[in-house]
C-alpha cells in the first residue's frame, strides 16, 4: 500500500491533512520542519483513534498558503534524508574497503 495525503479541510490560512498509510514514524519530523518555517504559526499532528483512525496534521500559517508550507518541509526533509543516505553509503563503502 502506498501512503498518501487527503485534504480533511482547508481554508485561507489552515489546512488539515490525513495521512493515509502512513505510520508515525516521519509525523514528528515533519512537524517539526513545518514549524521552522517562518510563515507557520502552528502546526501539530494528532491521532484521534490509534486503530482506526489515520494521522491528521494541522497547519496554521501568519502569511502565503499552509500547502506551500507542507510542500516546502517535504521537500526540506527530502534532500536531508537524501544527504543522510550518501553519506551512509559512502560509510558502509570504507568499511567494506577497510575489511
Amino acid at each position: 500500500m502506498e501512503a498518501e495525503f487527503r485534504v480533511v479541510s482547508k481554508e485561507k490560512n489552515t489546512i488539515t491533512i490525513e495521512m493515509v498509510n502512513y505510520d508515525n514514524t516521519l509525523l514528528r519530523p515533519l512537524v517539526e520542519e513545518i514549524l521552522k518555517d517562518d510563515q507557520v504559526e502552528e502546526a501539530r499532528y494528532y491521532i484521534k483513534h490509534p486503530v482506526i483512525d489515520n494521522p491528521q496534521i494541522y497547519v496554521k500559517v501568519k502569511t502565503g498558503k499552509p500547502q506551500a508550507a507542507v510542500k516546502r518541509a517535504i521537500r526540506k526533509m527530502s534532500k536531508s534524508y537524501d544527504t543522510l543516505s550518501e553519506e551512509l553509503a559512502r560509510e558502509i563503502k570504507k568499511i567494506k574497503t577497510n575489511s
